[in-house]
């Protein structure tokens, strides 16, 4: 068959996990370069420039020569289809806002126009649809066809913003990635896992598993919220529960005007009128509460002179404080109110639809507080005002101007007492007043709104000052000193790896932790064999780190599981690999030598965390050379304590476990720590690597001579 100048994408998987190319999930695709890999880029007249010019933002790409422009170097000079794609892919996926860097292009075999290409991506299905595009996109260069860029990267913008993370929730999950803590996206939306098993903790975007049904429910009812914080000395506006307009009016007569009315249930600012001072105000300002809240039930409260104030509580102190400001116009003589908020309001970069923006656009046309703030002035969207008119869009809002230093400890100490009172972990504090550096009894001002699952966007992106890390406060006030780590041993080869994951589970249990364990055998807690209902080996694994009862994790790892899912786990206290063999079984994965099963098999060595260990098999050459990839100890074991590897371990005084007669030994350096009974249990490579991963866990000698004992190597099953 004839092959053309052409790319075809022959499999696409998502590695969910570590595996062969990096630490994160990817997605590797197998591709056909036909013709193609006969023509490499400096053999296709004018690709060159084509790609640069749609794509200028390729300079910043390192690619292997390591430097500002690698990447271009490499494409001016020659380089093949496969690799142009990958950064073709990324630079789609940073043009949609979904930052990536990481990518790897490899042939399969010499000459045969086949490539396993692989890029990082943060959301599998975005980084499918950059695929394809990017497929596209290249072979209209090389084709010298047109191609809409704009498109493509507003259809790829579109998916980021509904499938990633939000800016809000993004920012609490880089802030636990900082510290090392591993998170699990557990909806489509914004509900995270921080951390494993039993050391977990839950958010939603700014609610934690601390915050509670309860403590929600009381900042829903604002009438409750106020009374609740003024009896703690918290000063709060005085206000009026009502039902219908002519109540409104005469609470507002009773309260003293100007009033503030606004939704018993309400938040965002939606359906808050402000500093109304007549009746027909006051009425119109009643109508639309009882809309927006979806209630006949409206309060109306003191107006407060002031500008209004957005203060973050995290736990029991502010974190970060935004200051609000009026919005006005100023007419031409031509333009109508809409088209001047179009032309001097919305045209802020800061301004937009979407959460990566600190302000939203201006709606004068649609926003019921605005139509009414224009009625007051006499005016409607349609208006023109004369030449040099300043119009009052509006009086407050627009909270983006950070202040965080400025605020007083006072008025930060009723701001937490309030978030306290309601029972919040998490709050913002809505409060106004003329002066925030001074205390609240000096300026007269009031905390108006105790608010649950506050935005975050406005101290993260403020419009004015310092941008703010709130995600850094909220993962220390749920973790403190904590890691969200539980132990977990990962155990990958071909002989033994199950009865090294059961054995290791049972030490785990005895040793008194909950103890989850998936293998070959099943998915078990505690021993309790559970279904796995129709999981994959991936899947049944992460069940595992979702189970906040599971206080440690054992998992056994095959190859194929490492090249077509990746691992459970992004790093683990104990990694076992037994030997590298039988790479046969994985052709169809183009795995035909033990050089390329080591770099599977080498994925379990490279997760082990800092202060962890590698367990490896002192008899097997290629697992020894996996000891200089591991970033923790290094534990050699094996049945012959004459092995060049256990020799060489113990002159350089660190830990090995070897059979010496009838005896097991567990040594460091020339020194004899533990020995104990040789066990009957079979095969004994499998049990020296178990006794080594245990005592890389911590345990005891003792402790593990008594687990030998007491093992059973028959797992039970449940009775039907």
């Amino acid at each position: 068959m004839t092959k053309k100048k052409d790319i075809e994408v022959l499999r696409v998987t998502y590695l969910r996990g570590p595996n062969i190319w990096t630490y994160r999930p990817v997605i590797e695709a197998w591709l056909d370069i036909g013709e193609l890999e006969n023509f490499p880029s400096n053999k296709l007249p004018g690709l060159y420039e084509r790609l640069t010019a749609i794509l200028p933002g390729l300079i910043v790409h390192r690619c292997g020569v390591g430097e500002h422009g690698g990447f271009l170097e490499r494409l001016r000079d020659g380089t093949y289809a496969g690799h142009i794609l990958e950064h073709v892919v990324l630079e789609l996926q940073n043009l949609a806002g979904m930052k990536t860097g990481f990518g790897k292009t490899r042939e399969i075999s010499p000459d045969s126009g086949l490539y396993k290409m692989a890029f990082r991506t943060r959301q599998e299905e975005v980084g499918r649809a950059a695929l394809a595009a990017g497929r596209d996109l290249l072979m209209a260069m090389i084709e010298d066809r047109p191609y809409d860029l704009d498109a493509t990267v507003a259809r790829l913008t579109d998916l980021v913003e509904s499938l990633c993370l939000g800016p809000s929730t993004g920012n609490i999950v880089d802030a636990a990635g900082v510290r090392k803590i591993p998170h699990i996206r557990l909806t489509d939306g914004n509900l995270v896992q921080l951390g494993h098993g039993a050391a977990q903790r839950r958010i939603w975007t700014a609610e934690t598993e601390h915050t509670s049904a309860i403590a929600e429910g009381i900042a829903s009812d604002k009438d409750l919220t106020k009374t609740l914080v003024s009896s703690c000395g918290v000063p709060v506006p005085e206000g009026e529960l009502v039902t219908s307009a002519a109540q409104a009016w005469e609470a507002a007569q009773d309260i003293g005007l100007p009033v503030v009315v606004k939704p018993y249930d309400g938040n965002h600012g939606r359906g808050v009128s402000l500093n109304l001072s007549n009746e027909a105000d006051v009425a119109a300002a009643y109508a639309l509460a009882a809309i927006e809240g979806d209630s006949s039930s409206v309060i109306v409260e003191r107006f407060i002179v002031g500008d209004e104030h957005r203060l973050l509580v995290v736990g029991r102190r502010v974190v970060a404080a935004a200051a609000g400001e009026s919005l006005w116009v100023t007419g031409d003589g031509n333009a109508t109110v809409l088209e001047l908020c179009n032309s001097q309001i919305n045209t802020d970069p800061r301004r937009g639809e979407t959460e990566e923006f600190p302000l939203g656009l201006v709606k004068p046309h649609e926003s019921g507080e605005i139509v009414l703030e224009l009625k007051r002035q006499g005016m409607t969207h349609q208006s023109v005002p004369a030449d040099g008119q300043k119009v009052l869009i509006q009086p407050n809002g627009n909270v983006a101007i950070d202040v965080t230093d400025k605020v007083h400890p006072q008025v930060a100490a009723m701001a937490a007492l309030a978030a306290r009172v309601v029972g919040l972990d998490i709050a913002g504090i809505d409060l106004v007043t003329s002066d925030i550096t001074r205390p609240l009894e000096e300026t007269g001002g009031a905390i108006i709104e105790v608010n649950a699952s506050p935005g975050l966007l406005a101290h993260l992106k403020p419009a004015e000052g310092e941008p703010r890390n709130v995600g850094e406060a909220i993962v220390e006030h749920l973790f403190g000193e904590a890691t969200g780590r539980m132990p977990i041993v990962g155990i990958a080869g071909n002989h033994g790896t199950t009865m090294i994951a059961r054995l290791v589970a049972w030490l785990l249990q005895i040793s008194g932790k909950k103890t989850g364990l998936t293998c070959a055998e099943g998915l078990f807690v505690n021993g309790r064999l559970l279904p796995r209902d129709g999981f994959s080996d991936w899947e049944t694994g992460e069940r595992l780190l979702l189970n906040k009862n599971v206080e440690a994790g054992v998992f056994e790892n095959s190859a194929r599981m490492i090249l077509s899912e990746g691992l459970a786990y992004d790093k683990c206290a104990v990694g076992v690999v037994t030997d590298v063999t039988d790479f046969e079984a994985l052709n169809d994965f183009h795995i035909d030598s033990e050089d390329k099963l080591y770099n599977v098999l080498r994925t379990q060595v490279d997760v082990v965390l800092p202060g962890g260990a590698a367990v490896l098999n002192a008899a097997d050459p290629q697992v020894v050379d996996m000891a200089d990839l591991c970033d923790g100890e290094v534990i050699f074991y094996g049945v012959d304590e004459h092995l060049a590897a256990i020799a060489a371990h113990r002159q350089d005084n660190q830990r090995v476990v070897f059979q010496r007669a009838d005896r097991i030994v567990l040594a460091t350096g020339h020194t004899d720590v533990a020995s104990l009974p040789l066990s009957p249990l079979v095969p004994p490579e499998a049990v020296l690597a178990a006794i080594a991963a245990g005592w890389a866990l911590g345990l005891t000698p003792e402790l593990i001579g008594a687990g030998l004992r007491t093992y059973e190597a028959a797992p039970k099953r449940p009775h039907h």
